[in-house]
């Protein structure tokens, strides 16, 4: 199977939900993946094929989602995992970012023990919007010496100009306007 199948099975399998969590939005559930054998092969593959030449040390998921990626992405590279969480939720010596999402405002955490300055990062999650929560992982790292590499994600959604506000090369493999 080629990367343009592989492509479309992967955007199959993403379930929409119009009017969710408020009307005028389309929430895009990567779960629907994840309940498809051959749709989270198709997406196992697009990731591997994407990761194997990235010379990175650490790879960073973002809650909740970004946890879903970022352990079989490690095993692949041979590196470790590190996630960032929501405030509360990290025990150690941490530090802090406050960002603002749609909804509201939000502070992520991140353990500080694996890195170093230079230490280069690749940050997962599953979608990519607005962009808040992606720059603010990427400000985050950076406070702490770390180099983002790139930032990957599963699903854009371009028409919210989410990657304008991170300033790091970003991946998506399916995009919607």
């Amino acid at each position: 199977m080629d990367k343009k199948d592989k492509l479309q099975i992967l955007k199959n399998a993403i379930r929409s939900y119009p009017d969710f969590p408020e009307p005028g939005v389309i929430f895009r559930d990567i779960f629907g993946v994840f309940q498809n054998i051959v749709a989270l092969r198709a997406m196992k593959d697009l990731i591997v094929e994407h990761i194997l030449f990235l010379q990175v040390d650490l790879v960073i998921g973002l809650d909740s989602r970004g946890f879903l990626f970022g352990p079989m992405i490690c095993m692949e590279l041979g590196k470790p995992f590190l996630p960032i969480r929501k405030q509360g939720k990290l025990p150690g010596q941490v530090t802090q970012q406050n960002y603002t999402l749609e909804y509201g405002k939000a502070t992520f955490e991140l353990q500080t023990e694996l890195i170093k300055n230079g230490t280069r990062v690749l940050i997962v999650d599953d979608l990519l919007a607005t962009g808040g929560s992606m720059a603010a992982a990427v400000q985050l790292l950076k406070s702490v010496g770390a180099d983002v590499v790139e930032c990957l994600v599963i699903i854009e959604l371009t028409t919210l100009k989410g990657r304008d506000k991170v300033g790091i090369p970003i991946h998506s493999f399916v995009q919607y306007d």
